[in-house]
């Protein structure tokens, strides 16, 4: 299996807020991207997965300390827990330079069948690779 990459994010200054500081909703955009690079360091990028569909059941985001335009995130990706439909997500998001956290995420994804519109199991070959990450954590 394929490393799981660490993304790194430069901060751009269209994602701060008022205050200063980076907007929650970026760190969604952050996490995304993670999710992104994931799938396809697992084999499962949009090209490569023409038989699994997903979508977002649940998105969430802890914030811990704040970051600020100029600076570089960077972003892990690991697998949390292994479901029989679904399967959760963790992205831990630090500084690049002092490696302090700033915020904690999670994802729900669940497998699903766009024709049917209905939730469907995850498939084994899915699974497997899901699991093997798991037992890496």
């Amino acid at each position: 299996m394929k490393h799981i990459p660490e993304i790194d994010v430069y901060i751009r200054f269209c994602e701060t807020d008022a205050a200063g500081h980076v907007n929650n909703t970026s760190y969604f955009i952050y996490m995304e991207e993670a999710r992104t690079k994931f799938f396809e360091a697992i084999g499962f990028g949009r090209s490569e997965r023409s038989n699994v569909d997903f979508i977002i059941a649940s998105t969430q985001c802890d914030f811990l300390a704040q970051s600020y335009a100029g600076e570089n995130l960077s972003i892990s990706t690991s697998v949390a827990k292994v479901g029989y439909k679904s399967f959760m997500i963790t992205h831990e998001i630090k500084t690049s330079d002092k490696g302090a956290i700033v915020a904690l995420g999670t994802a729900v994804i669940v497998c699903f069948n766009f024709q049917a519109q209905e939730t469907v199991s995850i498939p084994s070959g899915l699974r497997s690779v899901l699991e093997k990450c798991l037992a890496a954590v």
